[in-house]
């Protein structure tokens, strides 16, 4: 989980750096919501999908592998955009993974 809030930390910093005011940074930080299903996390903001953390290792993906998501109950599985586990953020921006 300590990985998974520096996700929403690197989110937040992206977000940030976009509009360049602290307190809607912080504002937008703490709206950020992480729920669990049955084989994902959903980072939930402003009311819609961000985007899902794979939870366990399938044929395609690895446990941690952040996924677009498609619609807000559904990842989108061409490719992983990040890994939570390794630290792999690279490619997080604050608007979807």
């Amino acid at each position: 989980m300590e990985n998974i809030e520096k996700l929403l930390s690197a989110i937040a910093g992206d977000y940030a750096h976009f509009c360049n005011d602290e307190k809607k940074a912080k504002e937008f930080y703490k709206n950020l919501e992480l729920k669990r299903t049955r084989k994902y996390y959903i980072v939930v903001s402003a009311g819609k999908a961000w985007g899902f953390i794979q939870r366990y290792n399938d044929a395609k993906f690895r446990a941690g592998d952040i996924l677009k998501a498609q619609d807000r109950s559904k990842p989108d599985r061409k490719f992983a955009c990040g890994n939570v586990i390794l630290k792999q953020f690279d490619n997080v921006s604050w608007n979807g993974a």
